[in-house]
């Protein structure tokens, strides 16, 4: 369920406004429940501490807390903290912040130990230690405005005001007994520090108060709304928040924001940046932890917004999900970070944990279920202890002592997404999830920014992942799948032989700096967001379509702003072009086809084709063989060997020590290239940041290569995982046929399926397989029975207000189930399908035709 722009403003009215935000109630009763819920989220209470499930997050609360006193005792001058200098670094002074809540919160959590037993919980003499270090900073490093919100806006606008807002919390009646004017001079300051608000609160016309970043404002405004008994600020912070859960709608923007969920699924953040693993779960703990700090309080609105939270789970959040694993193709520059995809499926549990407790029914039985299922796939042991509050530790525990809850994923067992608001797509089988990374004049095609993510060129150039069930991710990808393959030879990437350079390689700092340019490049810039953090392409061709569990998708790739706009910027500024292709990846059970036309390079550069790039360990037993177009065997060796080149009717590549292997099918290709061998290298190479930490993989890789000056090329294969050389043997037999490979139009047939899946490129009509589409289009067609069939169709450009099809020869077909948008209609030749594409920005039509 969807928060309609309808349910949100007639919420936002004056006269609907109470029925979701009722009115403050007399008295004190609400401000300290809300402070209470509070306290309770992030401490705990006495009886969620009490079980034995908490023990090791009671642990290391306590832990924490004690470490950062030792810190606090050894500091010098200008540090609160030894080792964090103040006064010129924001992130030092976030940090020490965050340090001083983390002693607050030790002095809160019950079932720790007190004082007497050489702890902390309810130690006064530590929280005036705490309450001291707030009235130092205030008055030396943030109290003077003029003098602070250098570097990052984000830490002065919602990190450093999170740890205070929380500190705050949970220290209010300490505070108000040793320094009763503090929580005012704080709030004060904080509104100061909302430079990119109005008057010291939420700007919802801002590009910087939008999606999660919003989330978090607006939830560190409601505490502080009950720290100062100010139902006004609450109100306002709630009202403001509500406008995340509106479904964004590209051709009725609110504000100008395009951050945010849309009707497919997708989330975006940073304007169009594809980001649901990242941003995107940070806002889903934020709603959900709003809601938990309102339960139970005149503000309680959870029955209005729960139902649209669990749809963001249920089409947004799992199918992005793979045996606990967040996909790469949603976590923008969080790819380069060394927590892992685990890490990060571990916030979305705990969201669907507390989620399962807020909401009622039906919805209630399918999270939990959910909870269940990525416990029992996950090939790393979640652990609770990493869960923000201990009443979700609980409520966890809770879930899997249930025995009449059943483990089932809210994905069905086989799944095609189109998430074509933000360029992606998701196939998903019992035994793989293949993910797919695209960009256009809407999407990013990466994201760079703060010396995260150094080398991310090539990852939304038609980048994919092929997850295999049963594996260990860690050994595949994240982190150190970026530190040791190639960012020129990311799977799937069609990339000209070129060095690039890192931002801080070129510039001496995480950004370019021109503040005298027109443009006006500074850290924040909309220049620099447009330029250098998260360029989009500038061809309109990336979607797709799906039809029940089979999909398609199309891309063209292109340049990005800064070579198109490459005579407004500066001469100093350094600009990249791109290789040519036109791209189509067709999505079946047993194979991904992917049909590759164009490849070349304008400029004349030799240019690579990467069909695959995989990692193991170094001491897995890694083989490569493979057919000869000839038909004689193909054994490159083992792991190590080096690479040799061939003219291949067929490749595997097989992990035996962990029972994965891939299998790629030359259904159109020049001889390849397949190399394997160790890389090691820094994970520095892709974050500043990183632990300098050298990694080695054995990197996998295949790979076509096209000399400079040649003639545009095309390339067709199929990727197949978990396949057999006698599987690999079978498609001899023509079950797949590539109908077309061009610029214009490319085209595949499963026999086993009776499927014809079109992509179509350039306008006008396009003949294949009895079918007649009206281009640019993406059209899937399945011939059910010998009297049925059915079809899904799409506009990839999101600028079309029709596209036609002719099913040539079948005259009599009727429809049987249609959206509607779809008119079915007799002509000479057979039968027209139209459909209404306006405004559907990339959205697919199905119909079931019948006669």
């Amino acid at each position: 369920m969807e928060m309609t722009r309808r349910g949100l403003l007639s919420a936002l009215s004056a006269a609907g406004l109470l029925a979701v935000l009722p009115a403050w109630p007399a008295g004190a009763a609400d401000r300290s429940r809300l402070l209470a819920n509070t306290v309770a989220l992030f401490a705990g209470t006495a009886a969620s501490n009490s079980r034995p499930e908490t023990a090791a997050k009671r642990a290391a609360i306590t832990r924490t807390a004690q470490a950062n006193i030792a810190e606090l005792d050894a500091a010098g001058p200008d540090e609160l903290f030894a080792g964090l200098p103040l006064g010129t670094s924001d992130s030092n002074l976030n940090t020490t912040y965050r340090k001083l809540y983390e002693m607050a919160l030790a002095t809160r959590t019950p079932g720790t130990p007190g004082p007497a037993e050489g702890g902390l919980f309810g130690d006064v003499s530590v929280q005036r230690r705490v309450i001291d270090g707030l009235v130092l900073l205030h008055e030396r490093y943030y109290g003077d405005q003029s003098k602070g919100y250098y570097g990052n806006w984000f830490f002065w606008e919602i990190g450093i005001s999170q740890h205070i807002s929380r500190t705050l919390v949970l220290l209010a009646d300490e505070t108000a007994a040793y320094r009763p004017a503090l929580i005012r001079t704080y709030v004060a300051s904080m509104d100061a520090y909302l430079r990119n608000g109005t008057d010291g609160d939420v700007n919802l016309d801002s590009r910087f108060h939008t999606g999660a970043n919003l989330a978090d404002i607006t939830t560190n405004r409601i505490l502080q709304g009950a720290l100062l008994d100010d139902e006004a600020r609450v109100r306002k912070a709630l009202t403001d928040q509500l406008t995340v859960f509106v479904t964004i709608d590209p051709y009725d923007l609110k504000h100008g924001v395009t951050d945010g969920h849309y009707a497919d699924g997708s989330f975006i953040q940073h304007s169009s940046v594809a980001y649901t693993g990242s941003y995107g779960k940070g806002l889903l703990t934020r709603v959900v932890q709003t809601l938990k700090i309102l339960d139970g309080s005149g503000f309680a609105h959870g029955e209005n917004l729960v139902p649209t939270i669990v749809g963001w789970v249920r089409d947004g959040f799992a199918p992005l999900l793979f045996e606990g694993w967040m996909m790469e193709i949603v976590k923008g520059r969080a790819v380069s970070r060394p927590d892992s995809g685990y890490v990060d499926a571990a916030v979305v549990v705990e969201a669907v944990v507390d989620l399962s407790v807020l909401a009622g029914g039906a919805d209630t039985r399918a999270l939990q279920s959910y909870v269940k299922h990525i416990r029992a796939t996950s090939r790393a042991a979640l652990d609770p202890s990493v869960f923000v509050s201990p009443l979700s530790i609980v409520a966890y525990a809770d879930i899997l002592a249930d025995a009449s809850v059943p483990a089932a994923d809210l994905n069905a067992a086989s799944r095609s997404i189109a998430f074509n608001a933000m360029d992606r797509a998701v196939h998903r089988r019992a035994g793989y999830a293949f993910a797919l990374a695209r960009s256009s004049e809407r999407i990013s095609k990466y994201e760079y920014m703060n010396g995260e993510n150094l080398m991310p060129w090539y990852q939304g150039e038609g980048a994919y992942y092929l997850y295999l069930s049963g594996q260990d991710q860690t050994q595949a990808y994240g982190v150190d799948y970026f530190t040791t393959v190639s960012p020129y030879g990311l799977a799937g990437v069609t990339a000209p032989v070129e060095r690039r350079r890192t931002v801080p390689d070129l510039y001496g700092k995480p950004f370019y700096d021109n503040p005298d340019h027109p443009l006006h490049f500074t850290s924040s810039s909309e220049s620099q967001n447009k330029y250098v953090y998260f360029p989009r392409g500038t061809a309109a061709h990336s979607g797709g379509v799906v039809l029940g569990a089979y999909g398609a998708a199309a891309m063209v790739q292109s340049d990005d702003a800064a070579w198109r706009d490459r005579a407004l910027l500066p001469g100093d500024f350094v600009v990249y072009r791109n290789a040519t292709a036109t791209k189509s990846w067709f999505m079946f059970d047993d194979e991904i086809v992917v049909l590759a036309a164009g490849l070349g390079d304008r400029a004349q550069r030799a240019v690579t084709t990467t069909l695959d790039a995989r990692t193991a360990l170094p001491g897995d037993a890694v083989t490569v063989t493979g057919e000869l177009a000839d038909g004689r065997p193909w054994n490159p060796g083992t792991s190590g060997s080096g690479s040799g080149t061939a003219d291949l009717r067929w490749l595997r590549y097989a992990n035996t020590t962990r029972a994965a292997a891939v299998g790629y099918v030359l259904l159109d290709a020049p001889p390849v290239t397949v190399s394997l061998g160790e890389v090691s290298r820094s994970r520095r190479v892709v974050r500043t940041a990183n632990p300098d930490t050298t990694v080695t993989r054995t990197v996998f890789g295949v790979t076509a290569a096209q000399p400079a000056g040649a003639r545009l090329s095309r390339l067709a294969y199929a990727l197949v995982p978990h396949a057999s050389e006698r599987q690999l043997r079978s498609y001899r037999h023509g079950r797949l046929r590539v109908l077309a490979n061009s610029t214009r139009l490319q085209a595949v047939t499963h026999a086993g399926l009776g499927l014809r899946a079109v992509n179509t490129f350039t306008p006008g009509r396009h003949e294949v397989a009895g079918l007649r589409v009206d281009g640019p289009a993406s059209v899937l067609v399945r011939d059910d029975r010998r009297d049925r069939l059915s079809l899904a169709v799409s506009d990839p450009t999101t600028h079309r207000d029709t596209v036609t099809l002719l099913l040539r020869g079948r005259h009599h077909l009727t429809a049987v189930e249609a959206d509607d948008a779809v008119r079915v209609r007799p002509v000479p030749g057979g039968t027209q399908v139209e459909v209404r594409t306006h405004h559907a920005y990339g959205r697919g039509f199905t119909a079931v035709l019948s006669g």
